[in-house]
């Protein structure tokens, strides 16, 4: 009976999944997937995080952060990059995970990404508000209170939960449906908009750079570090550095822990490896160019930010706008808030674009219902059900949850997700070590283990709450996989059977170790 937990697939039944009618259009080349990396990163973690992050837990130290950020997903895009390469097909870490750690693990895993790119979703659609609303401020248009943000927010002054007198981000929820809408229509549309947006925003972040390090005083550097280097808790309880008034962590690492979420997104270019029309050679480009790109720029503006304004002056909800507004360039106000906002809006279309490619790989298992989450669109060739389904979930979360809160849910599921990443290439070398790898990690086994211990550091680095979160959401996960998934999964030797007594004429069933799948003659 365990053992059915931890059935694989093979690497060939992955394969062998392409070769249905129900499967993707090949439309994605290099440029169009590493905008959509860019277009996944570059967007709220720029222009809202760097304040947040600055403001209440690393001051300009949170440069390195962005670092120590950087380098424990490097780790990860490397070992995304070679299963990407191995298996191009939807499904991203999930897939992965079905292959080297048996079905639970994938289950597990495939949950926690609708964790991160649902919840992600929700909470760049909370920055795109933010900087709607400061983009109507400087016309003197001034939204309701109640239709101007969550309806409460956490305080880390105080370290509580406060209300604002809001009921609901309208802004937020009306982006999400504008986005929903595309993202019907079709891959290529969407990656069309998609690249038009990261064209415009990598513009803004390049004129905020160049502009604003003329502006910039030393003086707001120092100290550069005012809650230190450190800001690692185990639980909740801070062993590492300083503490706020919630006893949630303060320093260096506390606010990679945060920023994490800004690079959100490069993982999602695996994602649309079905879509690619040379995924072994172009995935990985993608993936590891996106990542490097939004590295350089985003220390880049957190040094002209904290160059710009003390931390501690620096908004929350718009501090690039507001940090040229501060020094006298109310002028580049205008342009800065219009470009963040397209900007972030296409983060929130990659990252629902990524989430319904989840939904479609885990009901092709059997997993989740194929009819609903599975459906292709006959004409536009999108899993139209699916996405509907995200836009109306991504609609609530931005509704009603503040965007602290949502930052920090995602980040501790992303940061698990590379965690068993990492760890599945190292199992893969050793379970499958002939298989064809277009793309290689180098320096294994070093780097993938560096990669889950960093991960590991970061997710302890959040408040324990996060924890208490993931819990949750694991436990709601496992009653839908052992209440629906485990039952009618396609790996499962009862749907073999019942696949192989009801094929059709002109079809024949594929074992189980090959993926269970039906394939043509």
């Amino acid at each position: 009976m365990a053992s059915n937990l931890f059935r694989k697939k093979t690497v060939a039944g992955l394969l062998e999944e392409m070769a249905g009618e129900n499967r993707l259009r090949r439309v994605l080349g290099p440029v169009h997937l590493t905008s959509l990396g860019v277009g996944a990163v570059i967007g709220t973690g720029i222009f809202v995080l760097t304040g947040a992050a600055a403001h209440d837990k690393a001051g300009p130290a949170l440069m390195l952060s962005f670092i120590v950020a950087g380098v424990a997903c490097i780790f990860a895009a490397l070992c995304y990059a070679e299963f990407a390469s191995m298996v191009p097909v939807a499904g991203s870490a999930y897939t992965y995970a079905y292959a080297t750690l048996g079905e639970l693990f994938a289950w597990i895993i495939g949950w926690d990404l609708i964790l991160e790119y649902a919840v992600s979703a929700g909470t760049v659609a909370v920055g795109a508000s933010g900087y709607f609303r400061d983009l109507l401020s400087m016309f003197g248009i001034s939204l309701p209170t109640a239709l101007a943000g969550a309806p409460f927010d956490y305080d880390p002054a105080i370290g509580k939960f406060v209300a604002t007198g809001s009921f609901m981000d309208l802004p937020a929820v009306v982006i999400t449906a504008f986005v929903t809408v595309i993202l019907v229509v079709g891959i290529k549309e969407s990656a069309s908009f998609n690249t038009a947006m990261v064209i415009l925003k990598v513009a803004i972040v390049l004129f905020v750079i160049g502009v604003g390090v003329f502006y910039i005083n030393p003086a707001n550097w120092k100290p550069f570090a005012p809650f230190g280097f450190t800001g690692i808790s185990f639980f909740g309880k801070t062993v590492f550095g300083q503490e706020d008034a919630g006893a949630q962590p303060l320093g260096m690492l506390a606010g990679s822990a945060i920023i994490f979420f800004s690079y959100i997104g490069f993982d999602s270019v695996s994602t649309h490896s079905e879509e690619a029309r040379r995924p072994q050679r172009d995935v990985p480009f993608a993936i590891i160019t996106s990542l490097v790109i939004c590295t350089v720029l985003y220390i880049a503006v957190s040094a002209v930010l904290t160059g710009m304004v003390p931390s501690n002056k620096l908004d929350i909800n718009a501090p690039v706008s507001n940090a040229f507004k501060q020094v006298g360039l109310g002028w580049a106000q205008l342009l800065i808030s219009f470009g963040a906002l397209a900007g972030i809006t296409s983060v929130v279309l990659v990252t629902m674009l990524s989430q319904a490619r989840i939904f479609l790989a885990m009901a092709r298992d059997g997993l989740l219902p194929r009819g609903f989450f599975g459906a292709i669109h006959e004409k536009f060739r999108t899993p139209w059900k699916a996405t509907i389904l995200t836009g109306v979930f991504v609609s609530f979360v931005t509704a009603f949850l503040p965007l602290r809160i949502l930052a920090q849910l995602v980040n501790i599921g992303t940061l698990l997700a590379f965690v068993i990443v990492c760890a599945a290439v190292l199992i893969m070398r050793k379970t499958n070590p002939e298989a064809n790898r277009p793309f290689r990690v180098p320096m294994v086994p070093l780097l993938p283990i560096l990669g889950i211990l960093i991960c590991l550091l970061l997710m302890f680095s959040l408040p324990a709450e996060n924890w208490l979160r993931l819990g949750i959401w694991l436990v709601l996960g496992f009653a839908i996989y052992f209440g629906y998934g485990r039952k009618h999964s396609l790996m499962s030797p009862g749907r073999a059977r019942e696949a192989a007594v009801h094929a059709s004429p002109g079809e024949e069933p594929v074992t189980v170790t090959a993926g269970s799948k039906m394939r043509p003659r």
